[in-house]
Parts: structure tokens; C-alpha cells; sequence
């Protein structure tokens, strides 16, 4: 690793590289994270070139913001005001971990974010999660697998990488709790209900092989494990197309995703009495702030009990 200090001079690649390494070793980032934090500050490469890292300052980071607001990808698309923040958020961090070392460089307090509007949490009612469950054809395999990750997804709040990452091991069904590793490499615990843990080990008895894997894609012609004993983990893409295909079956028009099966979970347990700070738990969120985005989406709910209940003056 390359030693940083106020005297020396140092490309700009390789104190991405420090950085990275820094977040992925002492700080005890995901792999993931790096990787993202990786593609944001070679855009900053990309526009400035393999500077030395004292050259960033006030008007190459102007320069740079304008740069991302006007850059498009293969596709003629803009970069949205979301992304670069990402980017520029990155590049905070960056600064910080330089300024931590003793290098002579633009503090990170000089990076402002643009004000971005939070998107609209989209939830589904009661019926809607109703009908999703029963869309799913549960006399095949496949049916109790799928059935099993959609109970899962809305009983346990879990991110849809969590689940992917799922081991047999990992699940307790007789006492309905196990812990997952989620962002920040931090442990939480998952609960779950009897309804989802029943149709998890309906599943799991379906399962006439020993891999570990919780959830893996069977043959496309007999859904059953290939012959030659081939399989692989379900991937995240597969799981965001097999939650929006029950969606289209269960006639529901909005556009249902992993996440927003996660963002279901927060409001059911807010709109029946759950604290903010429970539910922040339950959802690995590390900031409170994150997890009051749904006190918008139940506000309308309070607001509903108020002039159903609220004995107004005629």
C-alpha cells in the first residue's frame, strides 16, 4: 500500500486503489460496496485524467459535477441527480480517507450534495399481497419454491441479496428466527411468520437433494435438479423476475419488485402499532433517517383513522 503524507505526491488511481482497499480491509466493507465506490471515482479518472490527488480542488470538482450532469451512457442516457450523488458521495469519502491520512487535499466538508426528492414508497395492500400469494401454482416444485420466497420476502424485510445468499443451514422454521449478514458486514436478526416457516419446509421436503443452497433454479424442461447433478443459487435477477411475472398473474398493475415486498413488511408493521425504531432494526437500516421515508406512506393511514373515528362537529 502506498504511504499518503503531506510531502509526497500520488496519482489519483492509485489512491483509489489505497481507498479501496482501506474500506474493503479496515473498515469491513462488502465486496460489493467497493465495487461501486471503484466505478464512481474512475469516473472522476475518466474526466480529469490520473491527477495527483492535491490537484482536486473546488474547480475540478465544479468541473467534474457538470461533466456527470451533461455525460450520457451507450444507451443517450443522462446520469440522474440520484447517480450523482452516488458519485459524489463517493468522492466524499474519498477526500475523508485521504484528510485522515495526512494528505494536503480538498476536505470532504467541501463536497455539497444536490437536493434530491426521495422517490414514493410503493407498498402493496393486504389484498394485493393476498392475491400475489395465490397466483402462484403451488402443485409443482417450482410453485413451493416460489411461494416459500415470496412468504419469505414479505414476513422477513429481508434485501433480496440476503436472500439470495441463503443456505438450508441458515433457517430455523421450528423456532421462526435466524440472524443474516446485511450491508456493513452487520449481523440481524430475522423473524418469520408460521405461515411463511410452513411453506419454506413444505418446500425444503420437496427437495429430494442435499445441496445447500436454500433456493436454486431447477431444469427449465422437468423442474427437477438436472441429471448430471449441475445447479446454481437462484441470482438476484431471478428473483426480480419471478416476483414482477406474479405480479402480471395476480393482476396487479403497479410495478412490484423485491423491494417493494421489504417496503410492504415496514408499512404492515407500522400501520399496525410497530415503533420506528423496531422497524429500523428489523430492516438493517443504520440510519433512523432512512427508515422514516415510511412515515409518509402511513401518514395517509392516521389521517384515515382520524375522520373515520374523530368525532367532528356538524
Amino acid at each position: 500500500m502506498a504511504t499518503i503524507s503531506p510531502s509526497s505526491s500520488l496519482a489519483l488511481s492509485d489512491a483509489i486503489i489505497d481507498f479501496l482497499e482501506y474500506l474493503e480491509v479496515e473498515r469491513g466493507r462488502a465486496q460489493k460496496t467497493s465495487e461501486n465506490y471503484h466505478f464512481y471515482l474512475q469516473r472522476l479518472v475518466e474526466y480529469a485524467g490520473n491527477i495527483d490527488i492535491r490537484e482536486i480542488d473546488n474547480e475540478v470538482v465544479r468541473k467534474w459535477r457538470l461533466w456527470l450532469n451533461r455525460h450520457k451512457n451507450d444507451q443517450g442516457q443522462a446520469l440522474s441527480l440520484t447517480s450523482q450523488s452516488y458519485h459524489l458521495i463517493a468522492l466524499r469519502s474519498f477526500l475523508g480517507f485521504c484528510t485522515k491520512r495526512g494528505y494536503d487535499t480538498l476536505p470532504p466538508s467541501a463536497i455539497e450534495l444536490p437536493k434530491t426528492t426521495r422517490q414514493r414508497v410503493s407498498f402493496l395492500t393486504d389484498d394485493e399481497v393476498q392475491r400475489l400469494f395465490e397466483a402462484v401454482d403451488t402443485d409443482t416444485p417450482v410453485g413451493l419454491r416460489d411461494r416459500a420466497i415470496l412468504e419469505l420476502l414479505f414476513t422477513s424485510g429481508l434485501r433480496v441479496s440476503e436472500l439470495v445468499s441463503l443456505d438450508r443451514g441458515h433457517i430455523n422454521v421450528r423456532r421462526r428466527e435466524f440472524s443474516v449478514r446485511g450491508k456493513g458486514q452487520k449481523d440481524r436478526p430475522i423473524f418469520i411468520s408460521q405461515q411463511a416457516a410452513d411453506w419454506v419446509e413444505l418446500y425444503l421436503k420437496s427437495r429430494l437433494d442435499n445441496l445447500p443452497a436454500l433456493f436454486i433454479a431447477y431444469s427449465r424442461h422437468t423442474a427437477h435438479i438436472p441429471r448430471d447433478g449441475s445447479f446454481r443459487r437462484l441470482s438476484v435477477r431471478s428473483i426480480q423476475r419471478l416476483v414482477s411475472q406474479y405480479a402480471l398473474l395476480a393482476g396487479i398493475t403497479k410495478h412490484v419488485s423485491p423491494h417493494t415486498m421489504r417496503h410492504s413488511f415496514a408499512t404492515d408493521l407500522l400501520m399496525n402499532g410497530a415503533d420506528l425504531r423496531s422497524v429500523q432494526s428489523m430492516l438493517g437500516h443504520a440510519n433512523i433517517s432512512t427508515t422514516q421515508v415510511y412515515t409518509h406512506v402511513t401518514d395517509q393511514h392516521l389521517k384515515e383513522i382520524h375522520e373515520r373515528f374523530h368525532n367532528t362537529r356538524k
